[in-house]
């Protein structure tokens, strides 16, 4: 039995301009809800997760009422948020959202074509706040020409992703010049202090949150559980190996050399680096540290 469960839904109102996952703009969606509902194993589940893609632009309903979920989460786009929306959802048993507003800029938000004002997406917000506590959103940094200050909606949980020039994307075709590597680093230095500021302790590489507000489902991908995708250009992760758990290294969990003693000698090569802290037989990573993972985990691999 597989106790994580992530559904994609592909579908959204037009494909924003940095955007290279499997999704697509269309006006019908019929007969998706359909298909997932025949894929699915019998639950309950530790965590579910629907992302996109835009899940609201299918009837949710049907799906809601079979599955079950400690944490149940839903990732929403600001257009999409009405009271008779968030009020099925919590009714569904959907208990954390993820909103994905990605600039507080009006300009750059035109520019990738989200079709609202940041204005429109912190009204969206105060109202998902109303039906749920726990609730955050996403951000970019290092789109072409963006910046923005960070302002503070009351969000519990905060995914920052620097910007990756995706080859496929209308931002690749449009072969516009992006920040370059340390200006990006610089920038989320310093949103990272301040959403520490605000309480929101980084608990991921990308991810911040209010401390009992980390997202469930995300923690056990790094930590090397088992997961089940369904959906069109959704991935799982089954009968994961004991290498995959290197992963919880991106977390404030850290790695615990006990476990893995193959990897403490590179372990404490870090340490000594200054990319590593050590307590007891636990390794985690240092501010630096979070700027290399990918390297260091890579040597580990």
């Amino acid at each position: 039995m597989v106790d994580n469960l992530y559904v994609h839904f592909p579908f959204c109102r037009r494909k924003c301009t940095y955007c290279a996952l499997p999704s697509r703009a269309v006006n019908t969606t019929a007969g998706y809800v359909e298909g997932i509902l025949r894929q699915l194993p019998s639950g309950p589940f530790k965590t579910v997760y629907f992302g996109g893609g835009t899940p609201a632009r299918c009837d949710l309903r049907p799906l809601l009422k079979v599955l079950s979920a400690d944490e149940f989460t839903v990732e929403l786009h600001p257009l999409d948020v009405t009271r008779e929306l968030l009020a099925q959802l919590r009714g569904g048993g959907v208990n954390r959202i993820s909103m994905g507003v990605q600039s507080f800029n009006d300009d750059t938000l035109r520019d990738m074509g989200r079709g609202y004002t940041a204005a429109q997406a912190h009204r969206a917000f105060d109202l998902v706040r109303e039906y749920f506590d726990n609730a955050g959103i996403d951000l970019i940094v290092g789109y072409p020409g963006d910046h923005w200050e960070l302002e503070d909606w009351g969000y519990r949980h905060l995914s920052l992703y620097s910007l990756i020039l995706e080859p496929k994307s209308i931002l690749a075709r449009q072969n516009r010049e992006l920040p370059g590597d340390d200006e990006v680093l610089d920038r989320i230095r310093e949103l990272a202090q301040e959403l520490a500021a605000l309480g929101l302790r980084r608990y991921e590489i990308s991810s911040y949150a209010v401390p009992g507000y980390e997202c469930r489902h995300n923690l056990a991908v790094w930590r090397g559980e088992d997961y089940l995708g369904i959906g069109d250009g959704a991935e799982s992760g089954l009968n994961r190996d004991r290498r995959e758990k290197m992963l919880s290294l991106r977390t404030y969990l850290g790695l615990d050399a006990d476990e893995f003693p193959e990897w403490r000698a590179t372990l404490e090569f870090y340490q000594r680096q200054g990319l590593l802290t050590r307590e007891g037989s636990v390794f985690r990573l240092t501010p630096r540290g979070t700027e290399v993972c990918d390297a260091i985990l890579a040597d580990l691999a």
